[in-house]
């Protein structure tokens, strides 16, 4: 039997109406505004006003502004369960992120939420300490359980997409900042093209070579990062330095910083985030190493205190709100039966700072 769209709207109002009459029996009257009062105050059926909420599109733009006027002066608020019930849709979206207080997946959270807000989705959060096979599984099952319409999963953890592969096949996901062209949806700023933008910038100024302070080996943003970074020297036919690795921390930054500032002729560093180079910046700073007077230094995010470290910070900025957006409706897509719709991937942008300049000659 196929069910059409009138036949949702009914089913929906008769879940909502039966819901309220039930609630009314232990609750005193009045308290909360029905569908059915939204419509006999607007003067259209309770259909209409489930259409205006659901699919507006499909509505006059004059019964649509009579409706929104109805809703606004009765404070009226749809009843989610009786939607759910209706239309085995839960306006929910579940988001599986990773426990950490780094600047990218924060905002690549909000980003979401902002997202899922604007498209009237709600969102569960499940959050892991340790990002492997068993706590992605176990993560999904308990969103699974919560009734969400589809995941999002924030994580570049080479373990966590990898386990992704291994959840059932029908249920809508989608990963940020992992690698793309894999089995499972995601949605990216282009990491890679950061990292270039980085070193062309400080080729360009005149440094012959460039050190980079790379992530985490288990995160795909470092290793993109890495690949951008040496790739953009490959093409210069520029000498590459070894490569030194940090964990995202000012303190590992401080730390490669020290030892970086007894290597002769350094002159140019691209750290792969903004809080290693802040580090950075104090180690050069005591060691007596004056930026961009003796060495340039780059970062990546571009975190809103970059732009008032000493000095401000030349860096690569993620439109993570643009990411958030790009992954909810990717995510909506795929839900709706369009598991192969695509989005490009997010551009990113060089802030250019204070803290580049010419090399000392």
């Amino acid at each position: 039997m196929v069910r059409t769209e009138e036949d949702r709207d009914i089913d929906e109002s008769a879940c909502e109406r039966s819901m309220e009459t039930s609630s009314s029996e232990t609750k005193p009257s009045g308290t909360r505004p029905a569908m059915t009062d939204v419509a006999a105050l607007a003067g259209v059926s309770h259909m209409t006003v489930s259409r205006v909420l659901n699919d507006p599109d499909s509505v006059t733009s004059k019964t649509r502004d009579k409706v929104s006027a109805a809703i606004r002066e009765l404070d009226y608020h749809p009843n989610y369960a009786a939607r759910a019930l209706a239309t085995g849709r839960s306006k929910s979206l579940g988001v599986v992120a990773l426990d950490s207080a780094l600047y990218g997946p924060a905002s690549t959270l909000y980003g979401i939420e902002s997202a899922a807000r604007e498209s009237d989705y709600g969102i569960s959060i499940v959050s892991l300490r340790v990002p492997n096979r068993q706590s992605i599984s176990d993560a999904i099952e308990r969103l699974r359980a919560q009734g969400v319409d589809g995941i999002v999963v924030i994580t570049a953890h080479v373990a966590a997409v990898h386990a992704l592969q291994h959840v059932p096949k029908q249920l809508p996901i989608v990963v940020t900042q992992g690698a793309l062209g894999g089995p499972v949806l995601g949605a990216s700023v282009d990491q890679y093209a950061g990292a270039r933008l980085a070193v062309e910038h400080l080729l360009k100024l005149g440094h012959r070579t460039v050190y980079h302070v790379a992530g985490p080996v288990e995160w795909f943003e470092a290793s993109e990062r890495e690949r951008g970074w040496r790739e953009t020297l490959r093409d210069a036919d520029e000498s590459i330095p070894k490569t030194l690795r940090g964990d995202w921390s000012p303190r590992s930054g401080y730390g490669i910083g020290r030892k970086l500032s007894q290597e002769a002729g350094l002159t140019a560093v691209f750290v792969a985030n903004d809080q290693m180079a802040l580090g950075m910046l104090r180690a050069f700073s005591e060691a007596g190493l004056v930026v961009p007077r003796d060495v340039s230094i780059v970062g990546f995010d571009d975190a809103p205190e970059a732009e008032f470290f000493s000095p401000p910070l030349t860096t690569v900025r993620q439109d993570f709100i643009e990411l958030g957006r790009r992954t909810v409706t990717l995510l909506l897509a795929s839900i709706n039966g369009r598991r192969n719709e695509t989005l490009p991937i997010v551009r990113p942008e060089l802030m250019v700072r204070q803290s580049t300049g010419v090399p000392k000659r």
